[in-house]
């Protein structure tokens, strides 16, 4: 099975949708200026030696400084600057982009269009749950939250008593005559289904694209990976807070659409308890998959070695963490992690630090 997308077609229609629904009806002026600061320090350690993932770390800051213009209590205007530094490196910043964004919003929704939100972790905290849209590790590894924190494109946010999305797309490369251009698009998604006992239908969804028609520099490529979860979150009377999520999820690898031969399909079941209790975190992750192969997912969960053949069609991982948050001051947010992962025969270790500083400064009201 080949699945193609056709980008025109499905971003003229979420705008023209989503524009509807935030501009139904007029608002009266509204207008602030504010100056925001927001960094993410980053200190992450793996401590890999198996066939799939090398040990890597990643140590810096990502910055973003903007003015932010509210034109009316509905639409707001954003203009700066980011900037990812790695500490040790001899450049000023290993990327740096512009902060250019319009933003439409309501009581329980953002439309937003141009640098997208990639820093508010809508389901939690925990490193597990740090990539850049909270996608599951095997969809999407954690870490581009930090080797790729900026994106640029669209994105969709939700968040009512009966539903909870992010929807973005995320444009990565220009077509040109030396390079295919490459986004990224993806759902991620949750359902109420009982205030009783907290119950929610998942659904996550991502893919990544390479292709364009204006150069013929390389195959058109496809990685795809969705699924269905079930979230259940018990009431246990120690625990400030215990979730269980199980996942059904297929992939589909499409290299070339030139030789559809060469694709390949996978399916795999990720399970993850967690409870919390006084700022503490701790998880458990349960991971069975065959001929699981995603672009931009985790190599710990899939089908292939470093060299790029298969290992064998049936994969196992495994991992446990502990997780501590603390607030020292407003605006402020500190995570330290630690885990131990199972990646088949191997036993490996990680250890994250991370700091969040979101300040907001008002430089004019009416």
């Amino acid at each position: 099975m080949i699945v193609r997308f056709s980008l025109r077609t499905l971003a003229s229609r979420a705008v023209i949708l989503l524009v509807l629904c935030f501009l139904g009806q007029p608002t009266n002026a509204q207008e602030r200026v504010t100056f925001s600061t927001d960094v993410t320090f980053y200190g992450d350690n793996t401590e890999f030696f198996n066939p799939f993932r090398d040990g890597e770390t990643l140590f810096g800051a990502a910055a973003t400084m903007a003015v932010n213009m509210d034109l009316n209590e509905k639409v707001s205007v954003h203009a700066g600057i980011f900037a990812n530094h790695r500490f040790g490196s001899e450049n000023f910043a290993e990327q740096w982009r512009p902060v250019i964004r319009i933003e439409l919003h309501s009581d329980h929704q953002r439309l937003i269009f141009g640098t997208l939100d990639t820093v508010e972790r809508q389901y939690g905290s925990g490193p597990d749950r740090t990539g850049p849209h909270g996608l599951l590790p095997p969809i999407q590894k954690e870490t581009i939250a930090f080797s790729r924190p900026y994106e640029a494109g669209l994105q969709w946010k939700l968040n009512t008593p009966r539903l909870s999305q992010d929807f973005w797309l995320n444009w990565q490369r220009l077509n040109t005559a030396k390079q295919r251009e490459r986004f990224d698009a993806g759902i991620n998604g949750r359902l109420p289904l009982s205030a009783a006992v907290p119950m929610a239908i998942a659904y996550q969804f991502h893919v990544v694209h390479e292709g364009g028609q204006l150069f013929d520099s390389g195959p058109v490529r496809d990685s795809w990976a969705a699924g269905p979860g079930f979230i259940v979150e018990p009431r246990v009377q120690f625990f400030d807070r215990v979730m269980l999520e199980s996942y059904a999820l297929f992939a589909g690898d499409v290299p070339d659409r030139a030789h559809p031969d060469d694709s390949q399909h996978g399916h795999g079941i990720f399970t993850r308890f967690s409870g919390e209790k006084n700022g503490w975190r701790g998880h458990l992750i349960i991971w069975g998959a065959c001929d699981w192969i995603k672009t931009e997912g985790d190599e710990n969960y899939g089908a292939l070695r470093q060299d790029g053949t298969n290992f064998r069609a049936t994969r196992h991982y495994g991992e446990i963490g502990l997780t501590k948050i603390f607030h020292p001051a407003a605006g402020v947010e500190l995570e330290g992690s630690a885990r131990i992962h199972r990646i088949e025969k191997d036993y490996n270790y990680s250890y994250r630090i991370l700091t969040r500083v979101d300040v907001d400064f008002i430089v004019w009201t009416p």
